[in-house]
């Protein structure tokens, strides 16, 4: 019996006054007493055990399954619309603006490319061949918004409350909502869940703002974008570049320093490399410094170099697209109100096991000052917040080895350290094994394999345990989940040359490394069956 469920709240007086007659009363409501200190839902004088502030990925995951332990929950979401006017449902930016509408772009642009090679396979393709943007585009949306609708079903089905309106602290426990219309109500909660996310920078330069778009924009573009300057060089920055580029268009990517910062240097050269093959031009150490309108559907932007200050030249493009990083969403909360600490800088918040500073506020997702801004990492955080709430479980994220993808043309799996962080870390005990390769589906017809290389970073000392693996080829992200596993289990060097292969697949060129760095020998592509 779970007299303190969210179920039995309103007739909770008249179920203490019958325990307290039964021959088990003390039984009874010692056990009671230990239930609610386990599960977290002792507390009722606030409307609800648990307020999430933000509907994306980490909050709702959190939300779902704070109330399948019996929670009363409140999700609160509202989308500020975009400069350029776009807005979107629930789901966050993964859903609607991230990870889902990107990887559909990034498929529809390797569809083409498939389409072009399928001539060398026999098959009769017309000499012309062309991606329609308003039916892609149309495609895209109708999925995302398929999404946004099983979301709120969901919801409604674990019985989480959803409120459409911005949240905000007016205390510790109290949160003001104020909906599309300015209206406002407050709520109150025993725990507070921040999870607004981020959304994307622009520069504060003349026209940015009113002329330019970024990733909010960029998969709901009502016009096609035609010619196109990708401003940045993180993933987001060329990941667009890179299915847009597929898609047709023309593409120029302007850096101000190096392409993914954060990243193994020697796989984002590559990346780099392979995208200038394709035809995507890089402008090198320059960032833009004015943007206006020239003539019908067309912004002149200027740009200068970071390192000799001067103007370096013009530009005209059809679109211009900044990716130039995110800032969390966490200027309108009024942490002060929450006493919640975060730096004034980044906007981030500093947490342990995803509790602020503040009693019973928490925070998950990109909001957090140095971890990963992953939509995976969000959700597996968020679900065990939430089973530590509510359940009694001790259980705690581990942000440690977290694989990702970037799906460029070309992708690029790791998982691990970076060959520069891992020699930082470990020195002279570091060894490095590597290997160009070519994957079957490269041979018919022959296509560039110069970027397809993959590395392993393992300790040289006994069990010679691994520390990192990278892989560049087709299929990377599901190349290197499997292999994710394998180091979260502590997967040594022995292990993975024990390991056999599944022939013929790219994923297997792991199992088959042996060249070390060290050993200066030739890392070229080797026979396919040696």
């Amino acid at each position: 019996m779970n007299v303190i469920g969210s179920s039995t709240r309103t007739s909770a007086a008249c179920l203490f006054s019958k325990i307290l007659t039964s021959p088990r009363a003390r039984i009874k409501i010692s056990w009671d007493i230990v239930c609610s200190k386990h599960s977290g839902l002792g507390s009722r004088q606030y409307e609800y055990d648990l307020v999430v502030i933000g509907g994306g990925s980490g909050g709702l995951a959190c939300a779902k399954e704070s109330a399948l332990l019996g929670a009363k929950v409140a999700v609160l979401d509202f989308v500020t619309p975009t400069p350029l006017g776009t807005y979107w449902g629930i789901g966050g930016t993964c859903v609607n603006v991230g990870c889902i509408p990107k990887k559909l772009m990034h498929q529809a642009s390797l569809l083409g490319e498939a389409v072009r090679e399928a001539r060398s396979f026999g098959w009769q393709i017309p000499d012309k061949v062309w991606c329609d943007w308003s039916r892609l585009r149309e495609a895209v949306q109708d999925h995302v918004k398929s999404v946004n609708w099983v979301t709120r079903v969901q919801l409604k089905e674990k019985k989480v409350t959803y409120i459409n309106a911005r949240g905000y602290f007016k205390e510790p426990h109290v949160i003001g909502c104020v909906s599309k219309d300015g209206k406002e109500k407050t709520i109150t909660a025993e725990k507070v869940l921040i999870a607004v996310g981020g959304r994307p920078n622009y520069p504060q330069i003349p026209g940015a703002v009113d002329l330019g778009i970024t990733s909010d924009d960029i998969f709901s573009l009502k016009y096609p974008p035609e010619k196109t300057l990708v401003v940045g060089g993180g993933y987001v920055g060329l990941e667009c570049a890179g299915f847009l580029s597929g898609l047709g268009f023309d593409v120029t990517v302007m850096l101000r320093s190096i392409a993914l910062r954060g990243f193994d240097q020697q796989m984002a050269t590559l990346i780099r490399e392979d995208m200038e093959r394709r035809g995507i031009k890089f402008i090198d150490e320059c960032i833009p410094t004015n943007m206006q309108k020239v003539g019908k559907g067309k912004l002149e932007v200027s740009f200068k170099s970071v390192k000799e200050k001067q103007e370096v030249s013009k530009a005209v493009f059809k679109t211009v697209l900044f990716a130039i990083g995110r800032k969390p969403a966490t200027e309108q909360l009024q942490l002060q109100n929450a006493g919640v600490d975060y730096n004034p800088e980044t906007g981030k918040i500093s947490v342990t096991d995803e509790a602020t500073n503040s009693n019973g506020v928490y925070a998950v997702g990109d909001v957090l000052e140095g971890k990963p801004e992953l939509t995976p990492v969000a959700i597996q955080a968020g679900k065990l917040l939430a089973r530590r709430l509510f359940s009694g479980s001790n259980k705690r994220m581990d942000y440690s080895n977290v694989a990702t993808t970037v799906f460029t043309p070309i992708e690029y799996g790791c998982v691990g350290l970076s060959e520069e962080v891992a020699k930082k870390e470990f020195s002279d005990n570091l060894e490095v094994y590597h290997a160009f390769y070519k994957p079957t589906e490269f041979t018919v017809p022959q296509k560039d394999t110069s970027s397809c290389y993959l590395k392993v970073l393992c300790l040289m000392k006994e069990p010679r345990t691994i520390v990192g693996m990278h892989f560049i080829g087709p299929q990377a992200g599901e190349v290197i989940q499997g292999f994710a596993a394998a180091m979260k289990a502590g997967i040594t060097m022995e292990q993975l040359q024990d390991t056999i292969g599944i022939h013929p697949t790219t994923a297997e060129e792991f199992t088959r490394i042996f060249i070390t760095k060290r050993s200066g020998l030739d890392p070229s592509v080797q026979s396919c069956c040696s």
